[in-house]
C-alpha cells in the first residue's frame, strides 16, 4: 500500500527530530567503548603523555651510561659533524656494547678517524674484559633495555656487521676472541627477551640461560661466523629455544632405544603381550551359514561388546525387519552391508583368550566377494569354518557352486594347516548327534583330500544366536548327553601359534590406503616378515619410492614399533598418496623385495571345466593384489606327490594336475620365491568367477 500512501497531508518535520542532520549517522555518537575511543580518537592534551615516555627511559639510560658528545666536549660545528660521523661508522660495528662516552673519546683522540677509534676501542676492552665479566649484573639492565629496542633483524644485521669488519681488520688474530663473548653476551640478554606476557623465568629457562651463558665463555670463542649468526637467530625467543632443545634432546634416546629394541625385539614381543601369543584367525563358510551372527555373539560374551551398544542393534534389527541379524550387525558395520544382510568386506577386530591375543577376520561368503575372501585368508594363520546344519542348507554349501569346498581349498593353499569346523545351528535339528556325525564324515572326507591332516581339523556343535557352546561349554541336555569336547572359546586358545619370520627383512602388504588429519597418509596391511620402528625409511613397491614412518598403530593403539605378524596401521610421509594401491608391497630399503611381470610357479589345478593352453587368461590374487595375467608356457607336468617330471612341453593342462608353468601379469608385481618367504611365495589364479589353481613361485624372471 505504499504507493497509494497520503503524501499530502504527511508531516515531514517529525523525520526530522532532535539534532539530525543529512549525511550524520545517529548512532555516530554510541558506536564505540570510550576506552577504543581514547585509544584511536586524535586528542592533543592527551599525545603528550605517551610522548615522554621514551625520554625517560633514555634518562634512565643516561643515568648509567653518559652518552652525549656535545656535553662534555666543546666543538666547532665542522668538527661536531665529523664526530657525529665517526659515532656512527662505531656503533654500525660495535652496536650498543660500548658507552658513548667511550666512543667519542676515542673518536676525538683519533681525529676523528673511525678504523683507529675502532682499534683504540677494541684494544680497550681487551685489557677491560675481565671486570666486565665480574660484574654482569651492572651492564645487563643497559644490554636489555637496548635489545629490547632494537628488532631482531636489526640485531642479526648488526652481528654480520662485526663479522665484516673483523675480517677487515689488520689485528684479525688479536680481536676475534675477543669480540665473539660480546656478541654471545648480547645474545643471552637477548633470551630474557619474553614473547607475551613477561613471565619470571625459573627451573628449566633458568637451566637453559645458564647453558647458553657458558656458551659464550672464551673458551668456546673459537666458533665460525656461519654457525654463531645460525645459532643466535632461534635463541632469541626463549620459548622458541626451549622447544628446538626439547625436540633435540629425546634424538639421541630414541635411537639408543631404536638398536636395543633390534637386539630384544623377541624380548620386548613378549612384554608387549603379556606373554600372550598373537594368532590370526579368518572365519570362512558358505553364504548364510552364520559366520558373522556366531563371531558378534562371541565377542558379545567375552564383553567386547557392551550391553548398551547391543542393545541399540537389536532395536535397529527389528525396525529393519531383520531381528535375528543383531549380532551379525556387531561386525557387518556399513549400511549396504545391513541393507542386503550380506557380508561383503573382511571385518576386522581384536580379542583375547587365557592364552592367545586373537586378530578376527570376517570374510564374505558370497561368491561375489571371494576375491576379499581370499585378501583376509591370505593374511590368517587359522581359520574357522562354519557350516549350517539345517537339512538342506549343509548340502547346498557342499555341493558343487557351494563356498564350503572352495573356502577350505583356498585356506589350505594360502597356507592354513589348523582349522576348527563350526557346525551352527543344532539347535534348529535339536542337537542331533545323527545329524552331527553325517556332517563330520563328509566334510572331514573332504577336507583330508584337500589336505588337511586329520589331526589338525576339529568339529564342534554350536548355535550362533542362541550362543551356547561358543565362549562356554553348553548346559543344553540334548548336547551334554553326546557331546564332552571343547567349546569354541577353548578351541580357538588350543590352537598352535605359527612360528614368525622377524629375523627377515621387513615386509608389509599394503591393503588400505587413506588420507588421515596431520601431514602425510596411513596404509594398513599385515606385516609378513621383519619388524619395523617410526623413523625407519622403507621402500614401496613397485612405485619404487622411500618414505618415511612416522606413526604405527597396532588396533588403535599407538606403538613405537610392530614385529611380523601385526595387523598395522602406518602414516607415512616423504611420498605421494597417488603412488601407492592397495597391493603395494613395503619393504626394507636395503634388502628390497623383486619386482617382475614375469615368472614361473608350480600350480595345483582344481576341478575346472575348461582345459588350460598357451596363453589362457586369468586372474591373479597374490596376497592384497588382483593383477590380470595369461599363462604364457606350459613347460612341464608333474607327479603330485615325488615331484618328478612326467611330461615336458605339454599341449593342455587337466582338472587335478600338478605342471610348472611360466605367467605374465599385464603390470609389474613384488613377488617373493616360495622357499625364502612361505607367506609371500603363494598365490591364486581365478578364472570366470571361479578358482582353477592354487600355485607357488619358484622362479622370478625380470
Amino acid at each position: 500500500m505504499s504507493r497509494h500512501r497520503n503524501v499530502r497531508g504527511y508531516n515531514y518535520d517529525e523525520d526530522f527530530e532532535d539534532d539530525d542532520m543529512y549525511g550524520q549517522s545517529v548512532d555516530d555518537d554510541y558506536c564505540i567503548s570510550p576506552a577504543t575511543a581514547n585509544q584511536f580518537i586524535y586528542s592533543r592534551q592527551e599525545r603528550q603523555a605517551p610522548r615522554e615516555e621514551p625520554l625517560e627511559e633514555e634518562e634512565y639510560e643516561d643515568a648509567d651510561v653518559p652518552m652525549s658528545p656535545t656535553v662534555s666536549h666543546n666543538l666547532d660545528p665542522l668538527d661536531q659533524a665529523k664526530l657525529y660521523s665517526c659515532l656512527d661508522h662505531m656503533r654500525a660495528v660495535l652496536g650498543d656494547a660500548v658507552p658513548d662516552s667511550v666512543l667519542s673519546q676515542a673518536a676525538i683522540s683519533s681525529g676523528f678517524d673511525p678504523q683507529r677509534a675502532l682499534d683504540a676501542v677494541l684494544s680497550e676492552d681487551t685489557k677491560t674484559a675481565p671486570v666486565t665479566k665480574t660484574t654482569p649484573e651492572n651492564a645487563a639492565p643497559v644490554q636489555r633495555v637496548s635489545q629490547e629496542k632494537a628488532p631482531l633483524p636489526q640485531r642479526t644485521k648488526q652481528a654480520a656487521v662485526v663479522e665484516k669488519a673483523k675480517i677487515r681488520d689488520a689485528t684479525q688474530s688479536k680481536l676475534d676472541s675477543e669480540v665473539v663473548p660480546k656478541v654471545a653476551r648480547m645474545t643471552v640478554s637477548g633470551k630474557k627477551q619474553t614473547m607475551g606476557f613477561d613471565v619470571p623465568s625459573t627451573g628449566e629457562n633458568g637451566v637453559v640461560s645458564a647453558s647458553a651463558r657458558r656458551g659464550g665463555s672464551p673458551e668456546n670463542a673459537t666458533v665460525t661466523p656461519a654457525s654463531e649468526a645460525t645459532s643466535k637467530r632461534p635463541e632469541t625467543p626463549s620459548k622458541g629455544s626451549n622447544e628446538d632443545e626439547a625436540s633435540t634432546l629425546p634424538t639421541p634416546g630414541r635411537s639408543s632405544g631404536k638398536s636395543r629394541q633390534t637386539i630384544n625385539i623377541k624380548a620386548e614381543l613378549e612384554k608387549r603381550q603379556g606373554g600372550k601369543s598373537l594368532l590370526n584367525l579368518v572365519v570362512i563358510g558358505h553364504v548364510d551359514a552364520g559366520k558373522s551372527t556366531l563371531m558378534g555373539h562371541l565377542l558379545y560374551l567375552l564383553g567386547n561388546v557392551n550391553k548398551r551398544t547391543m542393545h541399540k542393534y537389536e532395536q535397529e534389527s527389528k525396525k529393519a525387519g531383520k531381528a535375528s541379524f543383531a549380532f551379525a550387525w556387531v561386525l557387518d558395520e556399513t549400511g549396504e552391508e545391513r541393507d542386503r544382510g550380506v557380508t561383503m568386506d573382511v571385518g576386522m577386530t581384536k580379542f583375547e583368550t587365557d592364552s592367545k591375543v586373537v586378530t578376527l577376520m570376517d570374510a564374505p561368503g558370497h561368491k561375489d566377494f571371494i576375491p576379499n575372501m581370499i585378501t583376509g585368508a591370505a593374511q590368517a594363520d587359522v581359520a574357522v569354518m562354519v557350516v549350517d546344519a539345517s537339512r538342506g542348507e549343509f548340502e547346498a554349501g557342499f555341493e558343487a557352486g557351494g563356498q564350503t569346498r572352495e573356502h577350505a581349498l583356498l585356506v589350505r593353499s594360502l597356507g592354513v594347516t589348523q582349522l576348527a569346523v563350526a557346525v551352527n545351528k543344532m539347535d534348529q535339528v535339536n542337537w542331533q548327534q545323527d545329524r552331527f556325525q553325517e556332517i563330520t564324515t563328509k566334510l572331514g572326507h573332504f577336507l583330508k583330500q584337500a589336505g588337511f591332516k586329520e589331526s589338525d581339523v576339529f568339529f564342534i556343535p554350536t548355535s550362533g544366536l542362541s550362543g551356547e557352546n561358543l565362549a562356554t561349554r553348553s548346559s543344553v541336555p540334548q548336547l551334554t548327553s553326546w557331546y564332552s569336547g571343547l567349546s569354541l572359546l577353548e578351541q580357538i586358545d588350543a590352537f598352535k601359534a605359527p612360528q614368525r619370520s622377524v629375523d627377515k627383512p621387513f615386509r608389509l602388504c599394503v591393503s588400505d590406503v587413506f588420507k588421515d588429519q596431520g601431514s602425510g597418509f596411513c596404509v594398513t596391511g599385515k606385516i609378513e616378515a621383519g619388524s619395523v620402528q617410526t623413523g625407519d625409511k622403507i621402500l614401496a613397491m613397485p612405485p619404487n619410492e622411500t618414505c618415511t614412518v612416522k606413526g604405527i598403530t597396532l588396533h588403535d593403539a599407538a606403538l613405537d614399533w610392530a614385529t611380523a605378524g601385526d595387523h598395522v596401521s602406518l602414516t607415512v610421509t616423504g611420498m605421494d598418496i597417488i603412488k601407492i594401491n592397495v597391493g603395494c608391497v613395503f619393504c626394507d630399503s636395503k634388502e628390497p623385495i623383486r619386482v617382475c611381470t614375469r615368472f614361473r610357479a608350480r600350480i595345483l589345478l582344481f576341478n575346472i571345466e575348461v582345459p588350460i593352453t598357451q596363453g589362457f587368461p586369468v586372474l591373479l590374487h597374490y596376497q592384497t593384489v588382483s593383477e590380470p595375467a595369461t599363462i604364457r608356457k606350459l613347460i612341464s607336468v608333474l607327479h603330485k606327490s615325488s615331484g618328478e617330471v612326467l611330461k615336458k612341453k605339454p599341449k593342455c593342462l587337466g582338472k587335478g594336475m600338478n605342471a610348472i608353468v611360466e605367467i605374465q601379469t599385464q603390470r609389474p608385481v613384488s613377488l617373493e620365491l616360495y622357499k625364502d618367504y612361505k607367506e609371500l611365495g603363494r598365490f591364486m589364479l581365478r578364472y570366470v568367477g571361479s578358482t582353477i589353481a592354487a600355485g607357488v613361485v619358484t622362479e622370478i624372471k625380470e
